[in-house]
Order: structure tokens, then C-alpha cells, then sequence
């Protein structure tokens, strides 16, 4: 591993020139700047991250809030943690996971811990308890998600009323004239979470715009839940065809439940689903899909945050566009169902 020294050696300087050049404490000369800025270069030399963290004041460490709630599909959280992981460690940044579910209290508790120097907050709901906190907090932050009061925050999210929408249109061009929202657990849609409040916000506009049937449940993870609610929905809605799905773990479960319901994908009902592109691809058949771009939205956060850090201003907030995959889970209906009642 090269160190300060070796940087010293090769510029032909003192150690503590190398010092001072890197953290601009003393007034150096161009030449010699210049000079061991070439030699920092051509050895890789990687200047160690305590210390600079001890010279700037600064931890070096960001906290990733999610807190562990009901309803939540733990795996889906981890990748977005994995981006900001990855994507911090390129800035020489660790982070730091709070899971617990402490709202207000536990964002000023880690602010005052000086433990990190930014905040990354996740599982945003629309009257979010913790916006005034963070408003107040003498530190910079980032929401995965956006509360229906923004201002003054930096928030990242996929635009899910776009994605929402885009889902019926897909299956409204198929020819489907009875679709279905099968959502997040019951716990979810209650705290007003942001991403599943949208979505259905999205789902509902669009099929009024199309002049089709769109009738919305939530479901709980298990599968006796899924089948209930499915055999359910279609004994309240049988002329039903086209299911969009936002629920990732119910999706292995529910093709099971269609299949013991004798209805054929995409035959006989087409779904397309809100997930992450490996588990729509490993799906029979695979899953149309808009997919949820985890990495991207992780990445974006924390280079916002970095951006904050370094006295740069981020923009306020930034919706991705969704990108819907058409795979073998959605064709037109196999006979031209009935007209829905809401347009008789």
C-alpha cells in the first residue's frame, strides 16, 4: 500500500509538504503542488480516510434511515441499500443503517450523535412526521420518496403516478376493459407510504381517463391471503382480465393461485407488475414489468448528498420516468369480455 512517505520520495519532498499540499493548511508553491500532485497520482497514493475525516471535522459516514415497519418487503429495501452502499464507497464514504422505527426522535438522536454527517431517510410517507426535523437539522439530507410537502427538502423517486398509469395503458391498448390493482398489505396503504399512495393515484386516473374498470385491494403476503383476495375479486369482478401488481412477494403466490383457479397466463389473465427486472425475468411466464430502478434511485441519492456536503446545491426533486418491459404475462383478452358495469 503506498503511503505518505512514498508520495514524499517520489516528488522529492518532505513528508510534511505532502501533508500540507493535501489538506491546504500552508501556502506551497505551484511547482512543488504540482509536483506532488503528480507523484499522488502516478503512485494511486489514497490518502487514509480517518485522517482526513480528523483534519475536515468530518465522520465520513452517512446514515441510511429505514425503518423496519409492517408491510415492508425487506429485500426491495436492501437493494436500494446496496446502491447507496456501493455508490457512497466510490466517495470514500461508509454508511451507517438506522432500522429502528424511532421517527422524529431517532433522527435527532443520530444528528446529535455526531456519529455521521448526512442523513439519507427512506419509506416516506405523504404527511411524514420527520420532514420539520429534517428541515431543522444542522446537517444535509435526501428522501428516497417525497412527502406531499417538499419544500425545502432534496428528494429522488421513481415517478409511480406515471407508473401506475402506465401499467393500464398497457393493458388498455391490449384490449382490457375489467382491470384489477393488486397493492402493499392493508399497513402500508394506512401510513400513507408514499410509493403505494401514488401508484394507486396513478392506476385510478388512468382508467378513468381509458374509460375501463379499475377496481384496487390490498394484500397481505401470505398465500392463503393471496388466494382469498383473489377469489374474492373475482367473485366481485368476474369480466376482470388484467391485473397490475404492486407487491413483489405476492407474485410467485399469485401465479400459483391463478393456475389452481384454472385461469391461464396471459390467456386468461394478463398481469403486469411493479418489481425489480430479475423477478419479473424469473417468473412462467415472465413478467411484464415496470421496473423498480433500485440502483439508479440509491446512486442519485447519494451523489446528491455529496453534492450538499461539498456546498454544491442539489436539485429539489427528482422523479425518474418508469420504463415498462413487455414480456409473455400480457396479451390481448382471449375473448372480448363483457362491458364492465361502471359503463353500462
Amino acid at each position: 500500500m503506498v503511503t505518505i512517505a512514498d508520495v514524499a520520495r517520489h516528488a522529492g519532498v518532505a513528508v510534511s509538504t505532502v501533508s500540507y499540499v493535501l489538506s491546504g493548511k500552508r501556502t506551497i508553491s505551484t511547482d512543488t503542488r504540482e509536483r506532488v500532485q503528480r507523484s499522488v497520482q502516478e503512485l494511486g497514493y489514497r490518502p487514509n480516510a480517518s485522517a482526513r475525516a480528523l483534519a475536515s471535522h468530518r465522520s465520513n459516514v452517512l446514515a441510511l434511515v429505514i425503518p423496519l415497519r409492517t408491510g415492508m418487503h425487506v429485500p426491495v429495501m436492501m437493494q436500494f441499500a446496496a446502491a447507496v452502499v456501493t455508490t457512497a464507497r466510490r466517495f470514500d464514504h461508509d454508511v451507517l443503517l438506522v432500522t429502528a422505527d424511532e421517527g422524529p426522535d431517532g433522527l435527532e438522536r443520530v444528528a446529535q450523535s455526531s456519529l455521521v454527517d448526512a442523513l439519507i431517510v427512506m419509506d416516506v410517507e405523504l404527511q411524514d412526521e420527520r420532514v420539520p426535523v429534517l428541515r431543522e437539522l444542522p446537517m444535509p439530507s435526501v428522501l428516497i420518496g417525497y412527502p406531499d410537502d417538499a419544500d425545502g427538502l432534496t428528494c429522488i423517486d421513481l415517478d409511480f403516478v406515471a407508473a401506475g398509469a402506465q401499467c393500464v395503458d398497457e393493458l388498455a391498448d391490449l384490449g382490457h376493459r375489467s382491470l384489477a390493482l393488486l397493492g402493499t398489505p392493508s399497513a402500508v396503504y394506512e401510513r400513507q407510504t408514499g410509493f403505494a399512495q401514488r401508484t394507486l393515484t396513478g392506476f385510478t386516473e388512468a382508467a378513468e381517463r381509458r374509460g375501463v374498470l379499475g377496481v384496487e385491494t390490498p394484500c397481505e403476503h401470505t398465500f392463503d391471503a393471496v388466494l382469498q383476495t383473489v377469489e374474492q375479486l373475482l367473485e366481485d369482478h368476474p369480466d376482470i382480465t388484467g391485473l397490475v401488481v404492486q407487491n413483489e412477494p405476492i407474485i410467485g403466490p399469485l401465479l400459483d393461485v391463478l393456475r389452481r383457479l384454472g385461469r391461464r397466463v396471459p390467456e386468461d389473465m394478463s398481469l403486469v407488475a411493479i418489481c425489480a427486472d430479475d423477478v419479473a425475468e424469473r417468473q412462467v411466464p415472465q413478467l411484464t414489468s415496470v421496473t423498480i430502478p433500485a440502483e439508479q434511485i440509491g446512486a442519485q441519492a447519494v451523489e446528491s448528498l455529496i453534492t450538499k456536503l461539498e456546498g454544491g446545491e442539489a436539485p429539489d426533486l427528482t422523479l425518474l420516468p418508469p420504463t415498462l418491459t413487455a414480456r409473455g404475462s400480457s396479451a390481448p383478452p382471449h375473448s372480448r369480455p363483457a362491458e364492465p358495469a361502471a359503463d353500462r
